[in-house]
């Protein structure tokens, strides 16, 4: 969405900021691009309500659909469903507003929720230390965080749209990497062997339509440095929440602590902000679960895979022509066979266990 269809499209907008808000009239004063979002956009609004529930000038963020998308990427629709879940348990997240499906009025669904102060970016949170206040304190933090999300169980009115739970949630993960990388017709050999490597280690499953063995919860899916935001005291919210699904608990602890969102800390296993224990710590004692240290290596290998083929659908987004973009290019062409040698590393032959 560009600033000048934005433009165009601002006194729809304001009458559904003034509809929504039970207001007699809203102003959209001031409309900046936020940066760091790789598949959504988000622009930062100051508006001015003449009453209604928010009444004087409020500062929101409207959140929209790129002109290009990834398969596993939830509509806003449904991103703003999980938004409100999360919410009403207890996590840390900015509040959901308003959701607007009508693409009559910027050419696509969108909601707002308010904005909060703080810094998102991956590599700017764990080079500057002055951010988020204590980093032990902060990682535990965020344990604390992931174990509220994962309070949320199957059913849970409102995420109706999400897919049925798999009894096998590792295998059924790696079923679907293997399908994109049959279809992409390019040979990834590293890849190959990590989803060999996955499927051969992964954790008992349930029987063939029949309940997991192990515990099926909300999974952010992206929880990592870069996905929330600090300020010099703290954690302020937990952000982006397009790749939510039922899952393994332990598979966002594996994502968090991967290697690959370390940004240059390698020594700092917790998210490149800490070591692991406090993380560990806080995790536990939100969730009442002990920790599997050998299960969150596991699934950090997951999240190597995983990781490197969203990089290669980010790259297809823009080698298909539908959204021109040297970020997306660079992804898609220099991530993967960083993700590959680490894949490579973690599952040496003389690891290697034929289950």
């Amino acid at each position: 969405m560009t600033l000048n269809l934005l433009a165009e499209a601002r006194p729809a907008l304001e009458d559904f900021l003034r509809a929504s808000s039970g207001a007699r009239a809203a102003e959209i004063v001031e409309a900046t691009p936020l940066t760091g979002g790789a598949i959504q956009e988000n622009w930062r609004l100051e508006i001015d309500f003449d009453g209604g529930a928010l009444p004087g000038r409020q500062d929101l963020v409207l959140r929209s659909d790129a002109p290009t998308q990834i398969a596993a990427s939830l509509s806003r629709p449904q991103e703003f469903a999980v938004l409100r879940a999360v919410w009403r348990a207890g996590v840390t997240v900015p509040e959901p507003l308003w959701l607007c499906g009508d693409s009559q009025i910027l050419g696509t669904p969108f909601y707002l929720m308010r904005h909060l102060p703080g810094v998102a970016l991956g590599h700017q949170v764990v080079a500057d230390t002055s951010l988020g206040g204590d980093r032990e304190a902060l990682a535990g933090r965020l344990g604390e965080e992931l174990a509220k999300i994962h309070r949320i169980t199957p059913p849970e009115p409102g995420l109706e749209f999400l897919d049925q739970p798999s009894p096998d949630p590792a295998r059924h993960a790696i079923k679907s990497y293997r399908v994109f990388l049959d279809r992409l017709g390019r040979p990834h050999p590293g890849l190959e062997w990590g989803l060999r490597w996955c499927e051969a280690h992964a954790p008992p499953a349930g029987e063939p339509g029949g309940e997991p063995r192990g515990e099926i919860v909300l999974t952010h899916q992206d929880f990592r440095s870069g996905n929330y935001l600090v300020d010099d005291h703290g954690l302020t919210a937990v952000l982006d929440w397009e790749f939510a699904a039922w899952g393994d608990p332990i598979s966002d602890l594996g994502w968090f602590c991967a290697k690959c969102w370390r940004y240059g800390r390698p020594d700092l296993e917790a998210g490149g902000i800490a070591a692991r224990a406090p993380f560990y710590r806080g995790y536990e004692r939100a969730s009442g679960r002990k920790i599997d240290p050998e299960a969150v290596a596991y699934w950090e290998i997951m999240a190597h895979l995983r990781w490197a083929v969203i990089a290669l659908q980010q790259g297809a987004r823009t080698l298909s022509g539908g959204e021109v973009s040297l970020e997306l290019a660079l992804t898609g062409r220099l991530t993967p066979p960083e993700l590959e040698l680490e894949i490579l590393r973690r599952t040496a032959p003389e690891t290697w266990r034929v289950a």
